[in-house]
């Protein structure tokens, strides 16, 4: 484990293992509807010029999208995200990024799926809110 960054040690690529690169190319070959509409609003820089990328590895986890200049992570949370070990999986991501000052905005996908202008909307007030700081 390196004393500098407490989450990295020598089987680490970028700050993520191997296992968690290959599992993330999995995911974005086989997305969930709600990640298909959410991508087609944040691809190609569309959302006010930021480049967000999908299934992203962030040490030993994958966000479900990220902006490396914001620093800003979006996850969309399916019906098992109410599971109890589940819930507990979340907070321990969430701990980590906010160690790395990465924010992270969560939605549902039923919210996507039936409200993506309000979606875009609240990640919009998002990142103004995370250009004034």
């Amino acid at each position: 484990m390196n004393k500098k960054h407490p989450y990295h040690d020598e089987s680490m690529w970028k700050g993520a293992f191997a296992q968690i690169f290959a599992r993330a190319k999995v995911l974005r070959e086989s997305m969930t509807e709600a990640e298909k509409l959410l991508w087609e609003e944040l691809k190609g820089n569309k959302l006010d010029g930021y480049k967000f990328r999908r299934q992203h590895p962030i040490h030993k986890f994958i966000a479900d999208f990220y902006c490396h200049k914001l620093k800003l992570v979006i996850e969309l949370d399916g019906e098992y995200h109410n599971n109890p070990e589940q819930k507990k999986l979340d907070l321990e991501r969430e701990e980590l990024l906010t160690f790395q000052e990465i924010k992270v905005i969560r939605f549902t996908n039923d919210q996507v799926l039936n409200n993506i202008d309000t979606v875009m909307l609240e990640i919009r007030e998002m990142i103004y809110n995370l250009n004034a700081e």
